[in-house]
């Protein structure tokens, strides 16, 4: 039960607030408490009733008058002498009659007697005609109305009110910034948009919430460490790193890990993404990034994490140009980086950690010492890691009996965090739709295949379609298996999926971090195997490898260009290494004869394997035919059914050495 908070007591000196009930107490307040936001706007609200029932009751009319037509009362009324007195303002007509005439409306209404009267004069009345009219009558003719006493006051407060409402409101907008610190109306602009959390305000997350990044884990202990217990450098003229940066691939845990040395530390933590420095109006980013160091600094022990740092921190040296403005200002946001990193003081306990995808793109002046000195990589988690992850994003989600965290770890590898929490929620998705009690292992194994292979499509498809389809994936799934050094095939299935008519999953046995060249061209040769065999069985090709075509050719080039596994190019960077406008380091566009030479070169190696492929396909035939049967009847194959249909021993497959798999006959 929620314990009754302490109420503020009025008291002659101020107003006083009573003890907690540990014992602290708060000091006296000058002041007594601010009027709830909802209640202001309810009293604003009200006023705004009132004042526009008083400019009612100003703008109403003295009194009642019936609306009559021009023809024929009010005529009839001025020949027989009947009007007193008129006030005629623009087409309209107000008066009196001197004695009570009865009106008869049109219909069935009942008849109305009238003294006062208004009416409109139609457009095509002569007005020469109607002054002479009421002139042989003796009536009465204002140019205004009755009561202009009152419209005196009507006239002041329509005139002024709007002037006083738009001038009160700039007194408070800019009493409200002022007391932000927003410095005025417009000071808004330059103040920082970081989200900031402070100590105790949230979930603390810990370490123990990060899993599968051990060794990023080891770097900021001492960050750590540093926040919680600066002196134990200090007196040692040790000094903390001022900045840190985290990079690495989307989803492996940046911005976890930040939060979790924001919460071992008990420190305040401020987080924005680089792109909120930047808005139209130049100058803006600079201010900003004042105003977040100016935060930081008082509510130090802090981290300033700054995401997507590349956004204003890309290298000054290329990209020159772009939208007008936009290139200053960004360059001016990153120069008030740098100058606020510099300006710290050796006791600021203030830490900056910056994450990024891309750090070659950086400028060099972010990465040099004392600004962002210490740099983390941030990598996909190896198998361990993944169970960890696993362990960590199944807490909440009951597990059945027969899941296998290993087994799961091992048939994801390069997955990150990111997609072990989508694996892990899709899983409980796919369980909650089949009304399972727990989640089980074929939840898991559907969830990874919707994700690494797309969803199931529902696609009509001609029996000529599927049976090319079904040669297609075998060809693929064949090639997979007879070939040394190629990933085992895992599943092979003619469902569309995704974009995709068919898919041949092959996966390798453990992580793996580098690819011997044999590895490389058995890469090639199963992308290869689906277009073979369509050329072996049908004799012509379609569009149905376009992917694999992509696929093999980005290898080759990298084998010519990047890795130097080419005699003809040797251990030379010749690929084209901009990107997004950007050179890369150690790239430099290629001279025409290089290039030349490169796509012989990659063409040899596609055309050698692709050679070397059909003449597997042909002469094992048998085993190709007996895998497109066997999918065009039942869709989906897994590894032990694909394997035996092929005829290859599963048993052969050394898990630390996929590159060793062998083929034998059936």
């Amino acid at each position: 039960m929620r314990k009754a908070e302490s109420q503020p007591e009025k008291t002659e000196s101020g107003w006083r607030v009573d003890p907690a009930p540990d014992g602290r107490g708060t000091p006296a307040q000058s002041k007594p408490p601010m009027i709830p936001r909802g209640r202001r706007f309810f009293w604003f609200v009200l006023g705004l009733l009132a004042l526009n029932l008083v400019i009612s009751f100003m703008t109403g009319r003295p009194e009642e008058r019936e609306r009559v037509p021009y023809q024929p009362f009010f005529v009839e009324q001025v020949e027989a002498g009947n009007v007193e007195e008129i006030s005629s303002q623009a087409d309209s007509i107000e008066g009196e009659l001197k004695s009570e005439a009865t009106f008869d409306p049109p219909g069935d209404a009942e008849p109305v007697a009238v003294t006062g009267f208004e009416t409109e004069v139609p457009a095509f009345i002569d007005p020469a005609e109607l002054t002479r009219l009421l002139a042989e009558q003796d009536v009465v003719i204002n140019a205004e109305r009755p009561d202009e006493g009152r419209s005196v006051w009507v006239s002041l407060v329509l005139g002024f009110l709007p002037t006083l409402l738009l001038v009160g409101f700039f007194i408070w907008m800019f009493r409200r910034q002022t007391r932000a610190g927003g410095g005025g109306i417009l000071g808004g602009f330059g103040r920082s948009t970081a989200r900031r959390v402070k100590r105790g305000e949230q979930e603390r997350v810990s370490f123990d919430d990060v899993a599968g990044i051990d060794e990023a884990e080891d770097e900021l202990v001492e960050v750590v460490d540093f926040l919680k217990n600066p002196e134990r450098y200090t007196k040692l003229g040790a000094r903390v790193p001022r900045g840190v940066m985290l990079y690495g691939p989307p989803g492996t845990g940046k911005t976890l890990l930040a939060r979790a040395v924001a919460g071992e530390a008990h420190a305040a933590f401020f987080s924005l993404s680089a792109s909120e420095f930047v808005e139209a109006i130049v100058g803006v980013g600079a201010s900003r990034v004042r105003d977040l160091f100016k935060q930081a600094k008082e509510a130090a022990p802090a981290i300033v994490f700054i995401d997507e740092l590349d956004a204003v921190g890309r290298s000054r040296s290329g990209n020159v140009g772009g939208i007008s403005g936009g290139h200053d200002e960004r360059e001016q946001t990153l120069n008030q980086i740098l100058t606020e990193m510099d300006g710290f003081e050796p006791g600021t306990n203030v830490i900056v950690l910056g994450a990024t995808n891309r750090p070659e793109v950086l400028d060099q002046a972010l990465l040099r010492p004392g600004r962002f000195d210490r740099r983390i990589a941030v990598q996909p988690p190896d198998r361990k890691g993944r169970v960890e992850i696993l362990r960590i994003h199944s807490r909440s989600v009951p597990l059945a009996p027969d899941v296998d965290l290993g087994r799961l770890a091992a048939s994801t590898p390069g997955a990150t965090g990111a997609d072990i929490a989508l694996i892990v929620n899709e899983a409980a998705l796919f369980a909650a739709r089949r009304d399972h009690a727990a989640v089980e292992q074929r939840d898991f194994t559907d969830a990874i295949e919707k994700i690494v292979l797309g969803a199931e499509r529902q696609v009509v498809m001609t029996d000529a379609d599927r049976e090319r389809t079904a040669y297609h994936e075998s060809g693929h799934a064949l090639v997979g298996m007879l070939t040394p050094g190629a990933d085992p095939v895992r599943k092979v299935s003619i469902i569309p999926r995704g974009q995709a008519l068919g898919v041949t999953l092959a996966t390798p046995e453990t992580d793996r971090y580098s690819y011997r060249r044999d590895e490389l061209i058995a890469k090639i040769k199963v992308a290869l195997g689906g277009r073979a065999a369509e050329k072996v069985v049908f004799g012509d090709l379609t569009t149905g490898a376009e992917s694999d075509i992509q696929n093999l050719t980005q290898i080759a080039r990298s084998m010519v260009g990047r890795w130097g596994m080419s005699n003809a190019i040797g251990a030379i960077a010749v690929t084209d290494g901009r990107e997004d406008g950007l050179l890369l380091p150690g790239a430099s566009p290629a001279s025409a004869p290089t290039q030349q030479l490169v796509d012989e070169e990659v063409r040899r190696i596609v055309n050698g394997a692709e050679e070397e492929v059909t003449e597997l396909l042909q002469r094992e035939r048998p085993r190709l035919e007996a895998l497109a049967r066997a999918l065009l009847d039942h869709e989906t194959l897994d590894q032990p059914e694909a394997y035996e249909l092929a005829g290859v021993e599963l048993s052969q497959l050394d898990a630390g050495h996929p590159s060793e798999a062998a083929a034998t006959d059936r």
